[in-house]
C-alpha cells in the first residue's frame, strides 16, 4: 500500500498553481458536533475558506489513506459512521497500516498541514494543559506538535473547559509565539476573555503573513504562531452560563471518572445540553469566523491572487 500523503482533486490544483490553501481539522465532523448539525457546518467552514479568497483542505483518514482535501462524499463518511477513530500525530502511522477511519485533530491536522507545505490552519479551540495535570499528567498533545510545527493556527484560544494560565505557561515555555488578533487579552474559547493578558497582537492579515515571512527568513525557529481571534462580546456565550456550566461539567467529570481523550467531548456535549444548544451556536459562529480569518491569511501570505469570483474583505 502506498501511504503517501494524498491529496483531494482541488487541493492537488492549488498545490500546482500555488493557490491560498487553509488547513481544516475533521474531528470537528466526527467528535465536535453533533449530528446532524456536523455535516451541514463542515460544508460552510469549506464554503467560508472559499468565500474569503483560500482552497479549503480538510485533513482526514479514509481506509488508512491520508488525505489532505476530502472530497464532499468523504466529508460525510466521518460526518455519519459511527466507529472513526479520533487521531493525534501519534496515531497516524498505525492508523495507516490498519486500514483505519480517522478524523485528525489540532495536532494531527496541523503536523500533516506543514508536511504538505500548507502554512496555515484554522480550528475552534485548542486542548492544553487539563485542570487536574498536576495528578494526571494530562497534557495535550497539540501543545508540543505546536512546538515543533511551522504553521500559522487561527483558534478561539484553547478550550474552557482547560486550565487556560497553565496552558500559556507551557505555551511560552515550548516557545509558542501567541498573539491575539486585533486584541492583547487572550480569549475564553465560548467566552470573549479568557482572563490573561498577551504580549503581541497583530492587526491584519498583512501582518500576520508578514510575521510568517519572517519565522522563514530567520531561520531561527520552527514552532507554529498561535493567533487568538475571540468573538465579539455580543456574539459569545453569556459569561454566567458559562462558568456555571462548566463547574457542573467538572463535578460529573469527577463523579463518572472520565478521564483522557473523553474528557473534552463529554464536557462539550454537556455544554450543549445544559445550555439547551447555545453553545453548539456560539461554537459554530468560532470557527466560521476563525476559517475566514484563515483564508484571508493565506491569501495575503500567497504570491499568487485569489481566482477570479473569490473575494478577499
Amino acid at each position: 500500500m502506498d501511504f503517501g500523503i494524498q491529496y483531494g482533486e482541488h487541493v492537488a490544483r492549488a498545490r500546482r498553481d500555488g493557490r491560498p490553501i487553509v488547513a481544516l481539522e475533521s474531528t470537528i465532523i466526527s467528535h465536535g458536533l453533533p449530528r446532524p448539525d456536523n455535516l451541514q457546518v463542515a460544508r460552510d467552514i469549506e464554503r467560508t475558506v472559499h468565500d474569503n479568497g483560500a482552497v479549503p483542505a480538510t485533513i482526514g483518514m479514509i481506509g488508512g489513506r491520508l488525505v489532505v482535501g476530502l472530497s464532499d462524499p468523504e466529508i460525510e463518511h466521518p460526518a455519519g459512521a459511527d466507529g472513526v477513530v479520533k487521531l493525534s500525530v501519534r496515531d497516524l502511522a498505525v492508523a495507516a497500516a490498519t486500514g483505519t477511519d480517522g478524523a485528525t485533530t489540532v495536532a494531527a491536522a496541523s503536523a500533516i498541514a506543514a508536511a504538505a507545505g500548507i502554512g496555515v490552519f484554522a480550528t475552534g479551540g485548542l486542548g492544553g494543559v487539563h485542570r487536574d495535570a498536576s495528578v494526571t499528567y494530562d497534557e495535550s498533545a497539540d501543545l508540543p506538535t505546536l512546538a515543533r510545527t511551522p504553521v500559522v493556527v487561527v483558534c478561539a484560544g484553547v478550550k474552557s473547559i482547560l486550565d487556560v494560565g497553565a496552558t500559556l505557561e507551557r505555551l511560552e515555555t515550548l516557545g509558542v509565539a501567541v498573539a491575539g488578533y486585533r486584541t492583547r487579552r487572550f480569549p475564553g474559547f465560548f467566552v470573549t476573555d479568557g482572563g490573561f493578558d498577551l504580549d503581541w497582537s497583530l492587526e491584519s492579515p498583512e501582518e500576520v503573513a508578514a510575521a510568517m515571512a519572517a519565522r522563514t527568513a530567520h531561520g531561527v525557529t520552527t514552532g507554529a504562531i498561535l493567533l487568538a481571534n475571540p468573538l465579539p462580546p455580543d456574539e459569545q456565550l453569556d459569561p454566567d452560563l458559562h462558568d456555571r456550566t462548566l463547574a457542573e461539567g467538572l463535578a460529573l467529570l469527577a463523579e463518572d471518572r472520565i478521564t483522557g481523550k473523553a474528557v473534552t467531548p463529554f464536557l462539550l456535549a454537556h455544554f450543549h445540553s445544559a445550555t439547551e444548544g447555545r453553545s453548539l451556536a456560539v461554537n459554530i459562529r468560532i470557527i466560521l469566523r476563525n476559517a475566514a480569518l484563515a483564508a484571508r491569511i493565506a491569501a495575503a501570505a500567497s504570491p499568487v491572487p485569489a481566482p477570479l469570483g473569490f473575494t478577499v474583505p
